[in-house]
């Protein structure tokens, strides 16, 4: 027994150090994980994130709204889904990324008869089933790596274009989102009036100016991140001091804290219609004819929508606005696809990112995935809390307010085609933004700007063929 003792530590060392190794190693990944999802959660400004955080919301509420009033899609359950989503991706990315409605299949089901809840769903299960297997096999990021600058400008400043005309719209005309369509002339005075509107959006003018750069000062002063010292800094004056106090405002955090209010102020009974505690949750049960109704009529139309303005197009803005986090197309169609192929068979509402949302709350601040996380946390509470009931509030929400939200984040998604350097590519960028606009299409928009794209390359190869030859027959 004596001999043997010897070898027994020995055993004991051959067998437990590719143990401690795997435990060690599961443990640093583990702590490798938390630590990434605590710095793409933490917040660069508190008021700044809270005011990104409703940047959205021009986009999201009218069109949740409508396919709530029209379709009697489940707002309970589409608020914590969504809510969910926010808090993933916040996490996951560490950046404002959106979760916002999918456009086209809203559209078809706001404005068609015989496209409902069933239609709805199964459309977004197979846009979503589309993306996750294009994401799967690397086919997105090839597409992204093909599609020229140009055409992606194009469609991101269409993009920006519709929602500012459509709040324009909001603005002017009252709307009636149960019929989707305008009602005539908004009043000049009133709780959802004209002056209401303007006086938001000179608030917003005046807090956040034309773009981000008073806010990024004011955030490197925060940070200590100025070139001056502390001490080298010449005193404020008290002129300094109060525009500090101004432009550091949470200015649409602060106007949708009024819509409320004024909505409440328009129909104080509608506290009467509220009802606590979350929906129920059910499976859809998706029939034959609607999986067929909803490929044809939501899912074709949504598709390149959704490859172009919720995945490309995303890519292309995240790295403009956030330097040094280029997200690649793969993983941004995976989490679209993941999104729907779970959530739309509960009845949440069909969701994608979108270049719009992103400019949106980029606009009013949002610099990191605190900011999404913190929406996500306030639709998940109203989904468990009012459910469903919280239609009723919304449905008193001042268009007029949520217009002017809509409208700074169109000029924003817009302002991001400001890059094109020469007259070709300016050129194709706005012959694909003339003909999604007027075919209200981005896939013709597209496929118009692909061509042009082509034609001038081929153009300019047979110019440059033409000079090389000349020039070797000695007729520069």
């Amino acid at each position: 027994m004596e001999a043997q003792n010897p070898n027994t530590p020995h055993l004991h060392g051959l067998q437990n150090p590719p143990e401690t190794a795997r435990k060690s190693s599961v443990s640093s990944f583990t702590a490798k994980v938390v630590d990434k999802v605590k710095t793409n959660l933490v917040f660069r400004s508190k008021w700044a994130e809270l005011n990104g955080a409703m940047g959205d919301l021009g986009t999201y509420i009218p069109i949740v709204l409508a396919l709530t009033l029209v379709d009697n899609l489940n707002l309970g359950t589409t608020l914590i889904f969504t809510g969910l989503y926010n808090i993933i991706t916040g996490a996951v990315y560490g950046v404002p990324m959106p979760v916002q409605p999918m456009k086209s299949i809203a559209a078809v089901a706001i404005s068609g008869t015989g496209f409902g809840v069933q239609e709805i769903m199964a459309s977004g299960i197979l846009t979503g089933g589309i993306l996750f297997v294009l994401g799967v096999t690397g086919l997105m990021q090839l597409v992204y790596k093909i599609i020229p600058l140009s055409v992606v400008r194009g469609i991101q400043l269409a993009q920006g274009l519709s929602f500012a005309l459509t709040a324009v719209k909001y603005i002017r005309k009252v709307q009636d989102f149960s019929k989707s369509k305008s009602m005539g002339e908004r009043p000049w005075l009133g709780l959802d009036g004209m002056v209401l509107a303007i006086v938001c959006a000179c608030f917003i003018v005046i807090v956040n100016g034309a773009g981000d750069e008073q806010r990024e000062e004011r955030d490197e002063e925060v940070n200590g991140t100025h070139d001056l010292g502390y001490e080298e800094r010449p005193p404020r004056s008290k002129g300094g001091n109060f525009r500090r106090i101004i432009f550091s405002l949470p200015s649409a955090f602060m106007i949708f804290l009024l819509g409320v209010v004024l909505a409440f102020i328009r129909k104080p009974k509608v506290v009467n219609d509220i009802k606590f505690g979350p929906s129920s949750f059910e499976v859809v049960k998706i029939s034959k004819h609607a999986w067929r109704e909803g490929f044809i009529k939501g899912t074709i139309p949504q598709l390149p929508l959704s490859v172009l303005n919720s995945v490309i197009a995303v890519c292309k803005l995240s790295s403009d606005l956030f330097p040094g986090k280029d997200f690649s197309a793969t993983s941004l169609s995976v989490t679209v696809g993941l999104m729907n192929i779970i959530g739309c068979w509960f009845g949440a509402m069909p969701s994608c990112h979108g270049a719009g949302g992103l400019a949106g709350q980029y606009k009013f601040g949002g610099r990191s995935g605190g900011c999404v996380a913190l929406l996500g946390t306030a639709k998940l509470v109203l989904g468990l809390v009012l459910g469903s009931s919280l239609a009723k509030i919304l449905n008193q929400f001042p268009v007029g307010v949520l217009g002017v939200l809509l409208l700074f984040a169109g000029i924003e998604l817009a302002m991001a085609s400001r890059d094109m350097n020469t007259k070709e590519e300016s050129f194709v960028m706005l012959l694909c933004t003339a003909v999604s606009l007027v075919g209200s299409s981005a896939a013709l928009g597209f496929v118009c700007g692909i061509v042009a794209h082509l034609i001038l390359k081929l153009r300019n190869f047979s110019k440059d063929q033409s000079l090389s030859t000349g020039w070797m027959h000695g007729n520069p």
